[in-house]
């Protein structure tokens, strides 16, 4: 079998035609989605970029791999202790490595090992190639115009081989949006999406947080103040959203990148059809985490357990696949497990994810009763999603305002204004208990010795989220020169009372 994953970063499925956008944004994709299985519920277990590959990597919620921030001891994967074997095989195997040991060739086309240190998705990974060492030392944000011509030199040589599994990572749809300018912009005279209204921009400006209305490029980051992309650096993106002129700029930015990265995704297929395995080829196509366009006031980023940030899109077309929509909610960690039963490979005891080869195959729906969804690096919050709701409980709010217990009714309300934990008090003590649910039975299987790290590590039975809030907070919005310099921005900017509210919280 052949497996081709596309993986886009920071891609959220209503930016895609074949999931209703009403731009043109993705004609190859949704060429790929013509002929393939289309789901429609499926999250990433944790959030956002490091958490969730490793969760997709090792089949293991961020509870168990330790991993659920961008930094300290919660953005390492725990040691494995005295059970740990040679070569990391057996047991503790990702699902690349199930793969290899199957006899099939494995290679991953990305440089997110580079940009988060995240040696441990290579686990398994034969051949890796890092486009980054052909870029212009952006740490690691390179353009499709990079990554793509290393895939496709990577598929002439190989596609017409049996057994290969290809991971390629685009970066295109990640901030900043700085697809090239000779490229122009395929929506100059196309209508923003009706979200959000001039009402909501003026809401959120009186309100606060990194990359918030007023903020939208955040504050002490890489992307202002002197870091690699100031403001005068990014053409596409305006300085601020004031109203929803600015916001058709900034969403102009996002869309035209996941277009310009539609290009190159086209180029991989006619590869595959120039070495004549396209159609029997398994090609996937989702994302690390989807992308808050404006949802509880955040731009451009991917900082919260939400809806937005945690849905992403995943489309499964090839042999056998029985075309048509999913709606089925599942996990990103459920996709190691389901490669293996395509595949014909055992499965690691070790994965906490189920397969859904059925769904693909034999248009089986299913799915689970709900999802708990994570966040850690950018706040610390757990969020269940069932049927049309989805309760979010915030532990630590980071430097954004939130409420400590959220309830909304996507079915209605998909872009999350309408905080019904008030109005609904059952519904979100629902959410809440099928929390508690899910936390005690991830403990328990902690203390059974059922998780990634031994049972005689006592750190197996810590939560790696109340590890972050020790340490401080998440990392993104606790960094000493992150918080004093945003204080300061918003008394300067007229929001003092925040101001003040934030440097007691924070600073004391």
């Amino acid at each position: 079998m052949r497996i081709l994953y596309i993986d886009c970063d920071s891609l959220r499925p209503d930016h895609l035609g074949c999931y209703g956008y009403h731009r043109d944004t993705s004609p190859n994709v949704d060429a790929l989605a013509e002929g393939g299985a289309v789901f429609t519920n499926y999250y990433a277990s944790d959030a956002p970029c490091l958490p969730s590959r490793t969760s997709l990597y090792t089949g293991q919620f961020g509870i168990h791999t330790g991993v659920v921030n961008h930094g300290g001891r919660a953005a390492d994967v725990r040691s494995q202790g005295p059970d740990r074997e040679f070569a990391n095989r057996g047991e503790q195997r990702t699902f690349p490595m199930a793969l290899k040991e199957a006899g099939y060739r494995t290679a991953m086309i990305s440089s997110f090992p580079t940009r988060h240190a995240a040696w441990h998705v290579l686990d398994g990974v034969q051949d890796w190639d890092d486009p980054s060492r052909e870029f212009d030392g952006r740490g690691g944000t390179e353009r499709a115009e990079y990554v793509a011509p290393i895939a496709e030199s990577w598929l002439r040589e190989n596609a017409a081989e049996d057994d290969w599994f290809l991971s390629v990572n685009f970066w295109d749809p990640h901030i900043p949006y700085d697809t090239p300018q000779e490229y122009g912009n395929p929506f100059e005279n196309e209508q923003a999406p009706g979200f959000p209204s001039e009402d909501v921009i003026e809401a959120q400006r009186d309100s606060y947080g990194p990359r918030s209305a007023r903020d939208i490029h955040g504050w002490g980051s890489p992307y202002v103040e002197g870091g690699d992309w100031g403001e005068d650096d990014l053409p596409r993106t305006p300085s601020e959203i004031g109203s929803r002129e600015d916001f058709k700029e900034w969403i102009d930015g996002y869309d035209v990148g996941v277009r310009y990265m539609d290009d190159y995704i086209g180029d991989l297929f006619d590869v595959l059809r120039e070495e004549g395995v396209y159609e029997g080829t398994f090609v996937v196509l989702s994302a690390d985490h989807g992308e808050n366009q404006g949802e509880l006031n955040v731009y451009g980023d991917h900082q919260t357990a939400d809806d937005k940030t945690c849905r992403v899109p995943l489309i499964v077309s090839g042999p056998g696949v029985d075309p048509g929509e999913r709606t089925g909610l599942w996990y990103n960690v459920d996709f190691g497990p389901t490669v293996a039963d395509l595949a014909g490979v055992n499965p690691s005891p070790q994965w906490g994810g189920r397969s859904f080869a059925a769904a693909i195959t034999d248009g089986k729906d299913g799915g689970r009763e709900y999802l708990v969804l994570g966040q850690g690096a950018w706040s610390c919050q757990r969020a269940v999603r069932w049927d049309d709701w989805l309760m979010i409980r915030t532990y630590h709010k980071g430097m954004k305002d939130l409420d400590d217990v959220m309830l909304f009714d996507l079915a209605s309300d998909p872009h999350e204004q309408n905080d019904l934990s008030e109005e609904e008090p059952d519904v979100a003590a629902e959410g809440v208990r099928k929390l508690e649910r899910w936390y005690a039975e991830q403990m328990r299987d902690a203390a059974m010795g059922q998780s990634r790290c031994s049972p005689t590590d006592d750190d197996c039975l810590v939560d790696p989220l109340w590890r972050v809030i020790a340490e401080g907070g998440p990392y993104h919005a606790m960094r000493t020169d992150s918080v004093e310099p945003y204080i300061e921005r918003l008394r300067e900017t007229g929001r003092k009372e925040h101001a003040d509210a934030l440097a007691e919280k924070h600073l004391d």
